[in-house]
């Protein structure tokens, strides 16, 4: 694939919030466990597959996902050797993942971008792979004025994001000046007796 092919087409190619959001509160806050699985969708350039790969350990595995080639690509280059495996999906669609494989789906400044039936489907899929007890965990860009980002009529609230989910929030935290990271636990673990 040509250089030229990959700069053309995907919308925030170049653009990251790596810079921007404390990755380290946002590890912090994830309770991530040797072993576990975790699902980076909408993965970009693969900075938090990376942290995610360290907390996992030998023993874990962190899927990066992202639907765009060129980021994948790139990030396969990097990443060889870890247990990291990126490839190319769409997490608004039902993805090559078995159901109930995934303690953890993090998504980065991606929602805001997602039409009302990508919503749908993205909450049918994340449903579909999260193993009981497992977190849903969403970065996205306050509401309110910030020196970048979507139009405000595109960003949600930690309430509008809850309802519009229809998940039930289990923390919030602050990541950064101008992000917020809300976790959604979808499945309960079953009781033990």
């Amino acid at each position: 694939m040509s250089q030229s092919k990959c700069d053309h087409g995907h919308k925030h190619r170049g653009k990251s919030s790596e810079h921007l959001v404390e990755k380290e509160k946002i590890i912090a806050n994830l309770s991530i466990q040797p072993g576990q699985k975790v699902l980076d969708a909408g993965c970009g350039n693969g900075y938090m597959a990376k942290e995610f790969a360290r907390q996992v350990g030998s023993s874990g595995r962190v899927y990066a996902l992202d639907p765009d080639a060129c980021s994948i690509r790139r990030l396969k280059e990097e990443i060889q050797g870890t247990v990291i495996e990126p490839f190319v999906d769409d997490i608004t669609k039902q993805t090559k993942l078995a159901p109930d494989s995934i303690d953890l789906i993090y998504l980065s400044t991606v929602l805001h971008g997602f039409t009302a039936a990508q919503m749908q489907d993205f909450v049918v899929e994340v449903k579909r792979l999260l193993k009981p007890g497992g977190i849903l965990a969403i970065v996205e860009i306050k509401k309110g004025e910030t020196p970048f980002g979507p139009p405000q009529n595109k960003r949600l609230s930690p309430e509008e994001l809850a309802n519009t989910l229809g998940m039930r929030s289990i923390g919030l935290v602050e990541v950064g000046q101008h992000f917020y990271m809300q976790r959604f636990r979808i499945k309960d673990l079953p009781p033990t007796y």
